[in-house]
């Protein structure tokens, strides 16, 4: 009838290496490995990134409350309205 799909060509000279999925931890050292690699990351790359993230909010919010501000009306242009 035809080959099937994963032989549809003899490949000669490659070799394939194959772990079987149910042999396989997925989880494996998750929390001896990799909460302390996870951490040591971190500490590593907060320093280079915290603060242009600070410098953003702040420059963000400062932007809003001056928005906000230059927004408002001003309650003495309608003191004399009745």
């Amino acid at each position: 009838m035809g080959k099937q799909f994963g032989n549809l060509a003899k490949i000669n000279g490659i070799v394939f290496f194959r772990l079987s999925p149910y042999e396989q931890k997925a989880f494996k050292g998750i929390i001896a490995e990799g909460l302390p690699n996870l951490l040591r990351r971190f500490q590593d790359r907060v320093f280079r990134v915290a603060p242009f993230f600070m410098f953003s909010y702040l420059l963000v919010n400062w932007a809003k409350e001056t928005n906000d501000a230059f927004s408002r009306k001003n309650p003495k242009d309608y003191e004399n309205d009745t």
